[in-house]
């Protein structure tokens, strides 16, 4: 009777947290979505569900090293292996487009799927600019609202530097991202 009961309580206890996690990512609170998330992974790395919630809350919140354990992790369901694939693609695209301009790689020769996050956006931007002079910052407009734009640039630090992209409309800064 014991272990029924403590069984019920952990049910509970887990559908709670899912249930926690999926309102306050309704109510777009990512970060505590892939606090929660991260704080909670090791019990329900198996639950797809809970994974992708997690990697989606870490994605907007800009924690985008957060998602190589769920790229990995989400492939047994048709919706899980088209999450991880989306996810697998910006992870990719942070690492080259900081290996381009940390080492002036050229990116206009590869041509990868892209998605509609931001950082795809800046991506695919700098990579149409081919080979070039390094900048100190990069602008670049949006191609579906003229009134909003991107602007590129890398904070330099002695130990790593970070990749920042900030976001403005008309000439208000709405969100600035940073990237390692």
């Amino acid at each position: 009777m014991k272990l029924l009961l403590i069984l019920l309580f952990s049910i509970s206890l887990y559908a709670d947290i899912k249930q926690n996690m999926f309102n306050l990512y309704q109510n777009k609170k990512y970060e505590d979505v892939c606090s929660i998330g991260f704080d909670n992974f090791k019990k329900y790395k198996k639950d797809e569900e809970f994974v992708s919630l997690y990697a989606f809350a870490c994605l907007n919140s800009d924690y985008i090293d957060r998602l190589a354990i769920p790229v990995a992790l989400l492939k047994f369901s048709r919706e899980a292996r088209a999450n991880s694939a989306y996810f697998s693609v910006i992870l990719m695209q942070k690492k080259l487009l900081y290996h381009a301009l940390i080492d002036n790689y050229d990116l206009s020769s590869l041509s990868l799927p892209t998605t509609d996050y931001v950082l795809s956006k800046v991506f695919d931007f700098y990579a149409k600019l081919g080979v070039h002079e390094p900048r100190a910052f990069y602008l670049f407009e949006d191609e579906n609202d003229k009134k909003l734009s991107y602007k590129l640039y890398l904070e330099k630090d002695t130990k790593l530097s970070k990749i920042v992209i900030e976001e403005f409309y008309d000439t208000i800064n709405i969100k600035r991202r940073v990237y390692w």
